[in-house]
């Protein structure tokens, strides 16, 4: 019987990437993987085919290449990466792009990753609570997605809509990770108040989602959530301490403060945490631990992958 196919959307970044990874290092082989990338040649994707995925080209804006990669495939994972435009209405148009065609190549179990839709907690209206951006919408980054997520449904298509976290790799590239202050301390700064952040490493998200496609049906039509760790920022400080053999103090920010730091999608972000703070038990209804680690027996911890990634993380 020849290898189903899953067709990897975002396959050189962090979701794809990693779930591209664990089909192939799968010793069962029971699936053939299709990496998706807009340059097929670039080193990334030059490197999963190394590893012996099909590369192939497509662009989550161009409808037609879409449906020409799908075509074929058992299984697709969708995903869509709003920090490349900062533009929510075209986000929401690629997840569209890829429901439908996922849709019209007959996939039979398709990973949509998503996130909340924030308008259900916070009304337009309501700007006493948390500013509206851009006039629609609360959390950009996250709405854009969450308002996609009936184009799936509407298309009968079989899907799971998974609800990732906080990427504890936002520590190395977004900036996030402690900070030395002007007396040379190690500082966590992030707005989360006292309260704990659903955070997961971002390779865990595409094994979490190797785990989906492999018990199949059961999860189609459903919302899952992953989560690798469950953290307060005292919590979290208290793990970079250990793994950094130096002190680390967890400073709270204010939510205001944080929307107004200036660069290139603080606002969005600084709401983004204001939800995730004020909202945590409805997150935490989706998103289990152990539900995670049965879908991903390697699950990480924040402390196990501190110990593997600390050199990585810039404590300018």
């Amino acid at each position: 019987m020849s290898q189903k196919i899953i067709a990897v959307a975002g396959a050189t970044g962090a979701q794809g990437g990693g779930l591209v990874r664990a089909i192939l290092s799968d010793p069962q082989k029971t699936y053939r993987v299709r990496a998706l990338t807009r340059d097929a040649n670039s080193p990334k994707a030059q490197e999963l085919a190394k590893l012996g995925a099909e590369v192939v080209s497509a662009n989550v804006d161009d409808l037609d290449s879409l449906k020409h990669a799908f075509d074929g495939c058992y299984g697709a994972f969708c995903v869509t990466f709003y920090w490349d435009h900062f533009s929510p209405q075209r986000e929401t148009q690629q997840a569209t792009n890829l429901a439908q065609a996922a849709s019209a190549a007959g996939v039979q179990h398709a990973i949509w990753s998503t996130l909340e839709d924030t308008r259900q907690f916070y009304p337009l209206s309501d700007t006493t609570r948390m500013p509206t951006l851009m006039g629609s919408y609360k959390v950009p980054h996250l709405d854009s997605k969450g308002e996609a997520d009936h184009v799936f449904a509407d298309l009968g298509l079989p899907t799971t809509f998974l609800l990732t976290s906080f990427y504890w790799d936002n520590f190395i590239y977004f900036g996030m990770g402690p900070k030395r202050s002007p007396d040379g301390k190690l500082v966590l700064s992030l707005p989360m108040a006292n309260a704990k952040l659903a955070g997961i490493a971002a390779v865990d998200i595409g094994r979490c989602s190797f785990g989906i496609f492999q018990r199949g049906k059961e999860f189609q039509g459903r919302r899952v959530g992953i989560v690798g760790e469950w953290l307060t920022g005292n919590e979290m400080a208290a793990r970079f301490t250990e793994a950094l053999g130096q002190p680390v103090t967890y400073q709270a920010i204010p939510f205001d403060v944080y929307r107004n730091l200036g660069f290139p999608g603080a606002d969005d972000l600084g709401n983004m945490f204001q939800f995730f703070a004020e909202q945590g038990d409805a997150m935490a209804s989706t998103r289990r631990v152990e539900l995670s680690r049965s879908l991903n027996p390697q699950l990480q911890d924040l402390r196990t992958w501190l110990a593997q990634n600390k050199s990585n993380i810039p404590l300018q």
